[in-house]
């Protein structure tokens, strides 16, 4: 199964990039979470436990998050590797495209789950795009987004 979602924003790559990387504050910045905790830290890497709603069902799972910093010159990149929940063994990353000094920032959040465990490789393959990929992490992913561009764009009056 693989995934992505794609915004434009108009704000600054730091902005968007500091938004999407510090998962900890993201229970306060994006009603669809229902917490993030840090489990571990070290260096630019720690274990994180996250849960979001999608609707009314409760998402929980653990990652192992990867921050790598840049700048809008050489834009960095946000990497999750899923170690615990019903996509386990998911990769995600967090890329970043800016269009010149001022111009904008597309922001894609790509999802690449090679090798589903069970319960879920149960569904099948063309169920697993549609329910797991589309319905949930899609939908997940989409509102993150959202939410993040509404946030690095507010601040820029």
């Amino acid at each position: 199964m693989k995934t992505s979602n794609t915004v434009t924003m108009n704000a600054p790559y730091e902005r968007i990039f500091e938004l999407g990387s510090r998962v900890e504050r993201w229970a306060q910045i994006l009603p669809h979470y229902r917490f993030v905790r840090v489990l571990r830290e070290d260096g630019n890497r720690r274990l994180v436990r996250m849960s979001a709603w999608r609707d009314f069902i409760p998402v929980t799972w653990s990652a192992v998050q990867t921050i790598h910093p840049g700048t809008a010159e050489q834009p960095g990149r946000i990497e999750f590797h899923h170690v615990r929940g019903m996509v386990k063994g998911m990769d995600v990353v967090w890329l970043f495209d800016v269009e010149g000094a001022d111009g904008p920032v597309h922001v894609t959040i790509a999802h690449d789950l090679p090798k589903p465990a069970f319960p879920v490789k149960l569904l099948g393959p063309r169920l697993i795009d549609t329910v797991v990929g589309q319905g949930f992490i899609g939908y997940i992913a989409g509102k993150t987004l959202r939410r993040i561009k509404d946030l690095a764009e507010r601040d820029q009056g």
